[in-house]
């Protein structure tokens, strides 16, 4: 023997017919923060933001690494004995 029931109901109604909470503005509210999210992270990888974040002294922060470099590498030469 086999038994069909149809039952026609909106997904809120049967929300409320098992006793199950109302997701709807909660979810609301997470679209909206996550679409704000997305947005800013797309306007963060334009090619003018990620050389900002990425050099952010631009080629003053490259001059002073290279210098660095060049004092560390004369310091390590001056200390050899000969």
């Amino acid at each position: 023997m086999k038994v069909t029931i149809d039952i026609d109901c909106t997904p809120e109604e049967a929300r409320t017919f098992f006793g199950l909470p109302d997701v709807q503005p909660m979810q609301k509210r997470l679209m909206a923060e996550l679409e704000e999210r997305m947005h800013q992270n797309i306007q963060d990888l334009e090619p003018e933001a990620l050389i900002n974040k990425w050099l952010p002294l631009g080629l003053q922060g490259m001059e002073q690494m290279q210098k660095a470099m060049w004092a560390a590498m004369s310091g390590a030469s001056s200390n050899k004995k000969d």
